[in-house]
């Protein structure tokens, strides 16, 4: 499970900070319990994030069953998509 609250202090993080694999390192670190991944926002069409940032969105992944899937049920959620979003 992770919690809304967790959502909101990781998005605090990447509004301080200019999204990178250093940054998102740092958080994999910060809370190992929770897998994270970083891509870029098109690798993820059709999908709603459960957090929209300026130059990022938030998604969450259920991985309880064989395959993974993205999820908007905190409950369910075994990790953090971190998706960059550029402006073209």
């Amino acid at each position: 499970m992770i919690s809304s609250e967790q959502v909101q202090r990781i998005a605090s993080v990447l509004r301080s900070q200019a999204l990178n694999e250093a940054v998102v390192s740092a958080l994999r670190s910060e809370y190992p319990g929770i897998h994270f991944t970083y891509c870029m926002e098109d690798d993820l069409p059709n999908n709603e994030p459960v957090l929209e940032g300026e130059s990022f969105n938030i998604y969450l992944v259920d991985g309880r069953e064989h395959c993974l899937c993205l999820t908007n049920n905190y409950e369910n959620a075994t990790g953090i998509v971190i998706a960059e979003v550029i402006e073209e």
